[in-house]
């Protein structure tokens, strides 16, 4: 099964380059698609996502580190700086509350499912990318980031910050991950 081998392909990887084995035209071509690709409840069409690269990419990471004032290592944040990229991933707010007022009986489930959502087209793009030699890894820095980063990016005040994934070429494999005793996680009942 071609989805099972590419999230096997798909690890964190720390070590990435400024540099990619595709055209960076190929790495938007691949996140526009599966964005349109990936589900979402009631096909609200929550997600939105933010490609950062050139320039722009070391003044993110410059302002993330910013922001925490030294709290998070500068080699930390290098680690994330020397990507070719990074893909920011939001929900659109203001399209989660128009379908609370229209459907109130599901409104506090519709933030939960913008995330669930957000959190498939990671795993999407995360394993997309990997297809394509390039490594990543998923990183949490909001929502102590968020205001600066809406203000670096220009991004609307009702997007809501979820990830950041750094990318590039991979640097270095990481280590094998050992297998688990996967019955402890799943459970079958007939």
């Amino acid at each position: 099964m071609q989805i099972v081998n590419s999230l096997k392909k798909r690890r964190t990887y720390y070590n990435i380059k400024k540099e990619l084995p595709v055209s960076i035209e190929k790495v938007i071509d691949l996140v526009e698609e599966i964005t349109e690709l990936v589900p979402d409840s009631f096909n609200m069409k929550s997600s939105r996502v933010v490609i950062v690269h050139g320039e722009m990419q070391n003044k993110l990471w410059d302002t993330i580190y910013n922001v925490f004032n030294g709290k998070v290592s500068e080699e930390k944040i290098a680690l994330f700086r020397a990507g070719y990229g990074t893909i920011l991933y939001f929900y659109d707010s203001k399209t989660v509350k128009e379908l609370q007022n229209k459907y109130p009986s599901y409104a506090e489930n519709f933030p939960v499912w913008a995330n669930q959502a957000s959190a498939m087209l990671q795993i999407a793009v995360w394993s997309g990318l990997r297809e394509l030699e390039i490594g990543a890894s998923l990183q949490h820095y909001n929502p102590v980031i968020d205001k600066a980063v809406k203000e670096l990016l220009n991004v609307p005040e009702e997007y809501v910050l979820i990830a950041q994934m750094p990318f590039g070429a991979i640097g270095q494999e990481p280590a094998q991950k050992e297998k688990e005793d996967i019955k402890k996680r799943v459970t079958v009942i007939s």
